[in-house]
């Protein structure tokens, strides 16, 4: 009765009131219609006082699916990334997981895009983009698993975006290294661009980077072998010079 009068009350004036003992479907389905109109606070709160007051109805997997996408369209990314992964954690062989996955992975895609664009603008000292990687693994892990998902197209789109951004960030840290003689260190984050973001539009700019800190360790070798690969698979890309 209490989260009724709560509900009630926050929908009150324009918005019709329910007694969610006895109208849990149409309360449900004027939250969905909330959030077609795009009305995603009236929708968050009927669908958070439905889980609330019915968190075992036939209605409870679906809520937790509709919450999670309502608080990211409004623009709750904490709070859809929480909903999502709990459905996840609850409800690891729902044939929704997919979609689940896909709800969080664009929390964290939207959530890292203003860091990622201060990433570019700001010295090499700034925090790592952790939500744009988090957002590449769980994309590909969507793609992975669920490849015929209907979500899985858009996924891999988001994926080839955040592969050049997050492989040109590694050789932009590595490139801080290489100007620091700090090889060692420039060579590993150049090899992680290459490796963890494959196909990625900066590989020749990671080559060239792995070039420079072989020659600077003195491993002449490996650097021709390094330099071979770059004219290989980047024959118009210019070769870093002895």
């Amino acid at each position: 009765m209490l989260v009724a009068g709560v509900l009630a009350a926050g929908c009150a004036g324009d918005e019709e009131e329910f007694d969610l003992t006895q109208n849990i479907r149409d309360a449900y389905g004027e939250a969905q219609e909330a959030v077609e109109n795009g009305n995603y606070r009236k929708a968050i709160r009927i669908f958070e006082a439905l889980q609330a007051r019915f968190p075992f109805s036939e209605f409870s997997t679906g809520i937790q699916l509709e919450l999670a996408y309502t608080y990211y369209k409004d623009g709750r990314q904490e709070q859809a990334i929480e909903a999502s992964e709990t459905f996840i954690r609850e409800n690891p062989t729902h044939p929704r997981v997919d979609y689940a996955l896909y709800i969080q992975a664009l929390a964290y895609y939207e959530r890292g895009q203003s860091a990622l664009m201060r990433f570019f603008r700001k010295d090499i000292n700034s925090r790592p983009p952790r939500d744009g990687q988090r957002a590449f693994s769980l994309l590909s892990r969507l793609v992975d698993r669920y490849p015929a998902s209907e979500y899985a197209e858009d996924a891999q789109q988001r994926m080839i975006y955040l592969k050049n951004r997050l492989a040109s960030y590694e050789n932009l840290v590595a490139r801080f290294y290489l100007e620091r003689d700090a090889y060692v260190a420039a060579l590993n984050r150049a090899k992680e661009a290459l490796e963890t973001y494959h196909g990625a539009d900066s590989g020749a700019e990671s080559l060239r980077i792995m070039i420079e800190a072989y020659e600077g360790l003195g491993m002449t070798e490996l650097a021709e072998d390094t330099r071979r690969v770059l004219q290989k698979n980047f024959g118009n890309e210019p070769v870093a010079l002895n």
